[in-house]
């Protein structure tokens, strides 16, 4: 197939362009900046004039136009751009595309803040409590009605494209530093297992929602493991409270041959990407 990615220099674009050219597939980019890859590229930004898609078999649209490591709430003080860059432009963009098969990263910020401990499944109405939420549940109902599949992905980890730095970056930096670490807990997923979701999605035939998610991480388990990676020593955050946690139920995706790595790959990526930070320093 060939296939387009937006936002492919992105923290999950990146490894869902990789995965899609290690399967086979063509694969040609979307966005302010080539990937690093060096695959074929057309400049594009969210809100712009977009090219003639309709070479394309499918469609992923991982980019989204908000303040720099900010998600809810990233519209910053401009709420009215953010929608016509973000929504608006994803309209203009799936148009292009025709009849590409589309596959939209979306996000469980569709399903707002239910009550703790509520399991979320793709068939509850969402109740987005944020601009962010209130777009991708929009953006959702503009890729059912082109019969594509959307992601709700929760929070991504993984290996930082070049020229970037992981999400936890900051975090491990103010626990070196010997700075307080606030207690949260929340549920995570490889960038990689996104990224097998998407090669799963792009040749479903008809029309779906799929929950993205696989375990749920404490930062005090986090930051322990980072101090066996790298032999640094520091006060641990106290354990927050696990119950208050939502999990997203993936029979669905699961069902489909997704299997995605679990506590055992967080470790093993922990190592690869901190043993890599620490050799380039």
């Amino acid at each position: 197939m060939h296939v387009v990615v937006s936002g492919a220099t992105g923290l999950v674009g990146h490894p869902i362009a990789a995965y899609l050219a290690n399967a086979g597939h063509k694969v040609t980019t979307l966005g302010r900046r080539p990937s690093p890859l060096g695959l074929a590229h057309i400049e594009w930004s969210l809100g712009a004039d977009c090219p003639d898609l309709c070479f394309a078999d499918a469609l992923v649209h991982a980019a989204f136009d908000h303040v720099p490591g900010r998600y809810r709430g990233g519209e910053g003080a401009d709420p009215d751009g953010f929608i016509q860059r973000n929504l608006d432009g994803t309209r203009d963009l799936f148009d292009a595309a025709r009849d590409s098969k589309i596959v939209f990263l979306s996000s469980r910020a569709v399903y707002g803040r239910p009550p703790p401990g509520t399991r979320l499944s793709e068939d509850m109405t969402p109740q987005p409590d944020t601009l962010y939420g209130i777009l991708k549940r929009d953006i959702e109902v503009e890729v059912t009605a082109r019969s594509g599949v959307s992601l709700r992905t929760t929070g991504v980890y993984g290996p930082a494209p070049p020229g970037r730095e992981h999400k936890w970056s900051t975090l491990f930096s103010a626990f070196r530093a010997g700075r307080p670490i606030v207690p949260r807990v929340g549920t995570e997923v490889h960038a990689d297992d996104v990224a097998a979701a998407v090669g799963i999605a792009i040749l479903r035939r008809e029309a779906d929602i799929l929950n993205v998610s696989d375990i749920v991480i404490d930062r005090r388990d986090l930051l322990s493991a980072y101090m066996d990676v790298t032999g640094h020593r520091g006060d641990l955050p106290p354990r927050a409270e696990a119950g208050e946690v939502c999990e997203m139920e993936t029979d669905r995706l699961r069902n489909l041959g997704w299997a995605p790595r679990g506590v055992d790959g967080l470790l093993c990526a922990l190592r690869t990407t901190m043993l890599g930070a620490l050799n380039r320093a």
